[in-house]
């Protein structure tokens, strides 16, 4: 099958800004509806690359996320969501974008077209054969991205990679190649619409699932989650009332002595086995 780069494709309307506003937002809601469809397509393979990750992170090997533009952003967005979350170190999951820091609110010209930037930049955080690489790009063309895919894959790194498009160069490059088709953008060539949908929805799948593999969720509940504000901690005593029957004053002492959910339940429970034994 030859390359077809869909994302480029002229959207399915025209005349936009004779559009009102309520069939602009209809408009964009029903091509939303293909999104969810794509994602779901490309379950099998995510689900595969989840399996191959956990088992790495569950050695110590770190997960990165590397993109540039809005891919990149998302990137970053993901990676960024792990530690107050999951209670992870921030040295865990890494997002990397092309043109740095910087590019995360302002563009950075020609940052995305250095094939040899991408393995630089994971360089610089000492990646090795025990992590995970995740390459996203809407096109599938991006060759800081594909650069960096190649060299990691090169290096015994397992690698994936996110595109929009179907067979697209990046998808060559990586050991499992994750493409969410969506078609074209309701504002022709706009990947940061449709496309980024699918990135952000795939991206919570593979960090959520690794991280409920790693143990950091107890049923379906958040348990070490960082306590960064009083809406958190609030979170977190009504779990602990709701696991120990505790009063929520004494849950709230017992989650604050503690710093997490998962800390203070097994303290608890520790504490209570040892005076049944006594």
């Amino acid at each position: 099958m030859s390359f077809e780069k869909i994302t480029e494709q002229a959207s399915h309307y025209d005349d936009l800004e004779k559009m009102s506003a309520a069939q602009i937002v209809a408009a964009m809601n029903r091509e939303d509806h293909a999104v969810a469809d794509a994602v779901e397509r490309a379950l099998p393979r995510i689900a595969h690359f989840v399996e191959r990750l956990t088992e790495r992170m569950r050695r110590g090997g770190r997960l990165f996320y590397i993109g540039a533009g809005t891919s990149g952003r998302l990137g970053v967005l993901d990676a960024s969501e792990i530690p107050p979350t999951f209670g992870m170190p921030p040295t865990v999951v890494i997002g990397v974008i092309a043109g740095g820091d910087t590019a995360l609110r302002n563009p950075v010209e020609g940052a995305e077209d250095d094939m040899r930037q991408g393995w630089l930049d994971l360089q610089a955080h000492d990646i090795c054969e025990a992590d995970s690489l995740v390459g996203i790009a809407a096109s599938g063309t991006t060759p800081y991205v594909i650069g960096a895919v190649r060299e990691a894959r090169r290096h015994g790194i397992l690698t994936a990679s996110i595109a929009c498009n179907p067979d697209s160069p990046l998808a060559h490059e990586a050991e499992i190649p994750i493409e969410v088709v969506v078609g074209p953008e309701f504002v022709t060539g706009s990947s940061r619409m449709k496309a980024g949908t699918a990135q952000k929805m795939t991206l919570n799948m593979i960090s959520t699932a690794a991280m409920i593999g790693l143990g950091r969720v107890k049923g379906n509940r958040m348990v070490n989650m960082q306590l960064t504000n009083a809406k958190l901690v609030d979170r977190g005593t009504r779990m602990i009332v709701d696991a120990l029957g505790l009063p929520y004053e004494r849950a709230q002492r017992l989650l604050l002595l503690h710093g997490s959910v998962a800390k203070a339940v097994a303290a608890f429970e520790a504490e209570h086995v040892r005076e049944k034994g006594m």
